[in-house]
């Protein structure tokens, strides 16, 4: 009886390992795990339903969702912005709050994503906000302006393709 458990409690682990073998076979194909935070429902968001926003794509985890931010972008921007970043799309090249030269040592996790700030100043304002107003205060229209560009395309990427 002892040895079922034992052998159950290792296959148990053994399947307890989610999708480590699909994560390595991507890996090879070169493929990136897709993440990003549906910007209407804060739900897991998916790669078939999305808008175009800033030249680049914002994600939704539904048609429902995707029609709520169609109908109203503007109520949705700072997410929206906040899902570019978390995406890759748009990378970070300034401070969002001073428009200053980036302090690599002075981050904030700000809704799952590391952002860098000029200063102990701009960085301690950002750790003591929370919550929407911490995302906010990064990724509204305003901020965003100051601290974030598209990602350039890859021209090595493009020649692959063709």
């Amino acid at each position: 009886m002892r040895r079922l458990l034992i052998l159950m409690a290792v296959v148990g682990f053994g399947l307890s390992v989610p999708g480590s073998a699909d994560e390595k076979a991507a890996a090879k194909k070169g493929k990136r795990e897709f993440k990003a935070t549906c910007v209407v429902s804060g739900k897991d968001a998916v790669r078939n339903q999305s808008a175009e926003y800033k030249g680049k794509k914002v994600f939704f985890c539904c048609g429902n969702c995707k029609a709520a931010y169609t109908k109203d972008a503007a109520k949705f921007a700072t997410k929206a912005n906040h899902q570019l970043f978390q995406t890759k799309q748009f990378v970070q090249v300034k401070c969002p709050l001073s428009g200053g030269d980036l302090d690599k040592s002075k981050t904030v996790e700000i809704g799952g994503v590391k952002v860098a700030f000029c200063c102990g100043n701009c960085q301690g304002k950002a750790s003591k906000a929370t919550g929407d107003d911490q995302v906010a205060l990064a990724f509204a229209d305003a901020a965003f302006k100051k601290g974030f560009e598209a990602r350039k395309p890859n021209p090595n990427r493009q020649k692959k393709a063709e």
